[in-house]
């Protein structure tokens, strides 16, 4: 039987995911967590095989709980299980250590051939998420954006003009707009909209 541990801050979705899984016969539920430190505790006493985590909650989110849980165990595979995939989140937690990433609608023989696969050591991703990864590592390495840019494009988020901008950071509107050019350039886009959406994504802004 394989072992596995739900993380999930909605009761209803591990409910849900508890009727799934334990309708397969090799597959059985031994522990349920409502929050991220909620499962690093269980992690320590379940011994489950596969952790279905999930990403954004409260607290200690998925990425933070999976890291501490494979800091202190060798032996759990961890798949992030969430409705996001955003390039920034993909990233996060497969460089935190996670075998896989699903998307929750998947169909529950997908769902459950995962957990297999993931158990087996295997690495687990939605095919959406397996060409987000394949797009980043083409991708030239991206440079990083100043703090004085990184500025700017907070306050172009907030709907900014160019001219309050300058007079919010006391720089010139002319000053302004080189920073603008120069994050475009950094970032591959051409306008203003784009530049703060990439941004959001990569994990340069909140």
């Amino acid at each position: 039987m394989i072992r596995i541990m739900l993380v999930d801050d909605h009761p209803v979705v591990r409910e849900g995911l508890r009727g799934m899984l334990e309708a397969e016969p090799d597959l059985t539920v031994v522990g349920e967590a409502g929050s991220g430190e909620e499962a690093v505790a269980q992690a320590r006493v379940v011994e489950a095989d596969v952790i279905l985590m999930d990403l954004r909650m409260r607290g200690l989110d998925g990425v933070g709980a999976t890291e501490r849980i494979l800091a202190e165990s060798s032996r759990a595979r961890v798949v992030v299980l969430t409705t996001y995939e955003t390039d920034a989140d993909i990233l996060r937690a497969v460089e935190a250590g996670a075998s896989g990433y699903l998307l929750k609608d998947a169909s529950r023989a997908d769902l459950a051939g995962a957990i297999r696969a993931a158990a087996r050591g295997e690495t687990v991703l939605a095919p959406s998420v397996a060409g987000k990864l394949v797009n980043q590592v083409r991708r030239p390495a991206q440079q990083t954006l100043s703090a004085r840019e990184v500025e700017v494009l907070a306050l172009v988020a907030k709907g900014l003009t160019n001219a309050e901008i300058g007079r919010s950071l006391h720089i010139t509107e002319a000053t302004v707009k080189t920073h603008l050019l120069r994050s475009f350039g950094k970032l591959g886009v051409s306008d203003r909209t784009a530049a703060v959406t990439t941004a959001m994504a990569q994990g340069l802004l909140p």
